[in-house]
């Protein structure tokens, strides 16, 4: 039996992908379904650092620029 995956989790893995890395429709769509989801867990990892460290700012009254580069970039460059 040919398992089909939902519409509308693929539009959702879509938009996610393409509104944060700026790739097209169709290079999202010529990925495996197993890479795309695993470009989804790594988005949502870098969104969850990002948040903690913005709350963490926020509790302590001030602001923090993160960085998406250097030593302190949540990607390890």
């Amino acid at each position: 039996m040919i398992e089909v995956y939902p519409l509308g989790r693929l539009y959702e893995e879509i938009a996610f992908v393409a509104y944060h890395f700026q790739w097209n429709e169709e290079e999202i769509l010529e990925m495996p379904h197993w890479v795309r989801q695993r470009w989804c867990e790594e988005i949502s990892k870098i969104n969850e650092e990002l948040n903690k460290e913005a709350r963490e700012s926020s509790d302590q009254g001030g602001t923090t620029t993160i960085r998406l580069d250097g030593p302190d970039s949540p990607f390890g460059v």
